[in-house]
């Protein structure tokens, strides 16, 4: 674990990877330090806010340095959200070709499992869907589009996406859903 500084109101955990950045993110979630305003998770790094009339970053990385990390506490299960999907995206033919799947093999790994949001970022609403098993892990596309459509199903590295209204993006779009709020 390695604290730095964001600013004179937060400090950035960086951790070893993403299980690592939950396992804080949750024990933080069940008991935050005195005074934390917010926190943000994200791949491999935890971003904590702080009402500066109540503590500092330097009482606050005191107070993380003491957390362990080999096991914290589980998150839970949230509720389970089940989205209509239509497996026809562009990238369908060329994710099923560079992992030297079928496509129908695709479709079968990517649908056939719960995932579980890890963290939100890119853009309001774009969760990071971690549990992307490991013959689908593409790298993002060399070059990115200009317009990714709403309700695109995208993966790119261990993450599957949603895109939740349309813009740019570098992931593989390989379905689309009607999504909507639960």
């Amino acid at each position: 674990m390695r604290i730095l500084p964001a600013g004179d109101a937060a400090v950035l955990v960086e951790l070893a990877d993403l299980a690592e950045a939950g396992r804080l993110y949750a024990s933080l979630r069940a008991d935050p330090p005195p005074g934390t305003l917010d926190l943000v998770p994200a791949t491999r790094t935890v971003l904590v806010t702080l009402d500066r009339a109540v503590t500092g970053p330097e009482q606050v990385a005191a107070v993380l340095r003491s957390r362990s990390l080999a096991a914290g506490p589980d998150p839970g299960r949230g509720e389970l959200v089940e989205l209509p999907t239509r497996y026809d995206g562009p990238d369908l033919a060329d994710v099923a070709a560079l992992t030297g799947l079928t496509g129908a093999e695709v479709v079968r790994r990517h649908a056939g499992r719960e995932w579980t949001v890890a963290f939100c970022g890119f853009a309001p609403g774009f969760a990071y869907i971690a549990g992307l098993p490991q013959p689908l892990r593409l790298p993002r596309l060399d070059q990115p589009r200009t317009a990714v459509p709403a309700g695109a199903v995208a993966i790119a590295e261990e993450y599957t996406g949603i895109y939740p209204r349309e813009s740019p993006g570098g992931w593989r779009p390989q379905a689309r859903c009607r999504c909507r709020p639960p």
